[in-house]
């Protein structure tokens, strides 16, 4: 058999779409797969219990558990650090890595080395997530110098609502945002079915849109040695070198 690359994913309890959309993004790749562990998410909101559901002691013990399945990276396919704060994630990745010798990455790491990569400071933001959690994210951003010139949010709680959120909805959310001329669009959290969208949207548009489920994915194929590139019909972000 010829070698294989294993990519590890961790997934929320409640999320129902990046794994299937993750296995379909792959699917076109010879010897390349994903697998997922799971940790317990079932509320986005700034309060107590739901910011709680990050803390790392969990999200390490389902990394531990895929190391098992010898994944050549392990990758946080959820966008918590947008509003806890993007160190939150990189002090994830190093104690994943610590915990397990095997390199570590998230959406929201690599949502933002494309952002500087490819110079957006004007960033057009689609998400289902509550007024408030909107705001941190906006904020946090804003603290590395990428205005959210535009954004849509549903103030839904979730998480499992979101997987119904219907593509209609998403069409309209990132049209409104598109028209109002940011360099590129996030469609941002993973349990959006919004990645399936992008390449109609991004031609209808013009607007380069980066769905938080591809950008990981993106990563993880980067970091394990496979060209990004070889990912056909899902958006220009495929196009950039790993």
């Amino acid at each position: 058999m010829s070698q294989r690359t294993l990519i590890g994913m961790l997934t929320p309890s409640s999320n129902t779409v990046l794994e299937p959309v993750t296995s379909a993004i792959l699917s076109g790749l010879e010897n390349v797969s994903a697998h997922f562990g799971r940790f317990r998410v079932t509320e986005i909101s700034l309060r107590d219990q739901a910011l709680g559901q990050f803390d790392e002691k969990p999200i390490v013990e389902a990394a531990q558990l895929l190391a098992d399945a010898k994944v050549q990276v392990i990758a946080w396919n959820g966008t918590s650090s947008g509003w806890l704060g993007f160190e939150a994630d990189r002090a994830l990745c190093r104690t994943i890595t610590a915990a397990t010798g095997i390199p570590a990455t998230t959406s929201v790491l690599a949502l933002n080395e494309i952002l500087e990569r490819t110079g957006v400071t004007d960033l057009g933001l689609v998400t289902p997530y509550l007024h408030d959690v909107q705001e941190r994210i906006v904020a946090n951003y804003a603290g590395v110098g990428v205005r959210c010139r535009a954004e849509r949010h549903l103030n839904d709680p979730g998480n499992f609502s979101f997987s119904e959120v219907p593509a209609e909805t998403l069409k309209s959310m990132v049209r409104e945002v598109a028209a109002e001329g940011p360099q590129a669009i996030t469609t941002f959290c993973t349990n959006l079915r919004a990645a399936p969208l992008v390449a109609e949207l991004e031609e209808e548009t013009g607007i380069p849109i980066y769905d938080t489920i591809s950008v990981v994915v993106w990563k993880a194929l980067a970091m394990t040695g496979v060209a990004p590139a070889k990912v056909k019909g899902w958006g220009r972000l495929f196009d950039l070198p790993g």
